[in-house]
C-alpha cells in the first residue's frame, strides 16, 4: 500500500458495519412482517417528505418501477403507507405515511441513534466533529468524481436539510419546496475544501 493512502479493507468494514449496526439490526428489531431495507428505505423517504415521483424514488432504490410498485403494495397492504392519485398529475401516485409507518420509522432511528452514540462515547466531543467534518469532505469529494448531474439525488434518503451541501454541489434539490437552495456559507463545499 502507498503512503497515505487508506487501507481499503477498513473502508468495506465501516460500510458493512453501518449497514448492519445502523440499518438491518434495528429494522429486524422494529418490523415483525420482515420488511427487506428496500422497503424501508422507500417508507423512510415517504415519511421524510411524502412522494410524488415514483420514478425518482426507484432510481434512488436502484429498482425497477414494477419492483417498486411491489414494494408499495406491501407497505400499503401492512397499513404502512397510503397511496392515492396525486392532484398535481393524475397519473402520478402520491404516497404518504401513516401514523403506524411513522412509528416504525421513528422507532429505527431511536434504535440507530443509540447505537450510534453508543459507537460514538469512544471519542472526545472535538473527534466526533472532525469525524463528522471529515465523512462530509469525502463523501463531497466522492460526488465530485460521480456522475451527479444524472437523475435525481435523494442521497439524503429524504432528509431534506435547507443547507445542504450535497444540493449546493448538484446545483439545487428538487425536493425542497421551491427547488432552490439556501446555501450555509460555513458548509465545506467545492469552493473551501481547496482552502483547507
Amino acid at each position: 500500500m502507498r503512503t497515505g493512502a487508506v487501507d481499503g479493507r477498513w473502508l468495506h468494514i465501516f460500510a458493512a458495519s453501518v449497514r448492519q449496526a445502523l440499518e438491518a439490526e434495528p429494522l429486524a428489531e422494529v418490523s415483525r412482517r420482515g420488511l427487506t431495507v428496500t422497503q424501508f428505505h422507500l417508507l423512510r423517504l415517504v415519511a421524510s417528505n411524502g412522494l410524488d415521483r415514483v420514478g425518482a424514488a426507484a432510481r434512488f432504490l436502484g429498482v425497477s418501477p414494477p419492483a417498486l410498485t411491489k414494494n408499495i403494495d406491501k407497505l400499503v397492504r401492512l397499513g404502512l403507507l397510503t397511496r392515492r392519485a396525486s392532484t398535481v398529475d393524475r397519473r402520478a401516485l402520491a404516497l404518504r405515511v401513516t401514523r403506524r409507518g411513522r412509528a416504525l420509522v421513528d422507532r429505527h432511528d431511536d434504535i440507530s441513534a443509540a447505537r450510534l452514540e453508543r459507537a460514538l462515547s469512544a471519542l472526545t466531543r472535538d473527534e466526533t466533529e472532525e469525524f463528522t467534518r471529515l465523512l462530509q469532505v469525502v463523501s463531497l469529494e466522492l460526488l465530485k468524481n460521480a456522475d451527479t448531474r444524472q437523475g435525481e439525488c435523494l442521497r439524503c434518503g429524504g432528509d431534506i436539510a435547507p443547507n445542504c451541501a450535497v444540493a449546493h454541489l448538484r446545483g439545487g434539490c428538487p425536493y425542497q419546496p421551491d427547488g432552490s437552495v439556501e446555501v450555509d456559507r460555513t458548509v465545506r463545499t467545492e469552493t473551501t475544501i481547496q482552502d483547507a
